[in-house]
């Protein structure tokens, strides 16, 4: 966002800004992991914020973060055959889950 256009109180009188005074820059920073899906090993680079949800959504299914990427990871390639980024799905899964729904089409 222009900053300009702003001003002090963030992007309008009534908004929410979404750069408060006590951001983390330390959840935007990338971590790689080592993972295992599906048996294989590999490596997997998120911001440490996804790696935070992915936390979340392993606790909501009582199983590990490696479950739950391996999980996605079948599915898919069972329902889609692949896909070509798959750090890239992993952020739209964390950000539907916190959405609370499914986009669809």
């Amino acid at each position: 966002m222009n900053r300009a256009g702003r001003g002090a109180g963030g992007p309008g009188k009534e908004g929410v800004d979404p750069f408060e005074a006590n951001f983390n820059m330390g959840l935007a920073q990338p971590l790689s992991r080592s993972v295992r899906l599906n048996g294989f090993a590999t490596c997997l680079r998120l911001e440490e914020v996804y790696w935070r949800i992915l936390e979340r959504i392993a606790e909501v299914n009582q199983c590990s973060v490696n479950a739950v990427l391996s999980y996605v990871d079948r599915e898919v390639h069972l329902r889609y055959g692949g896909v070509k980024n798959f750090s890239g799905l992993i952020r739209v899964v964390c950000v539907v889950f916190l959405l609370g729904t499914q986009v669809t089409r």
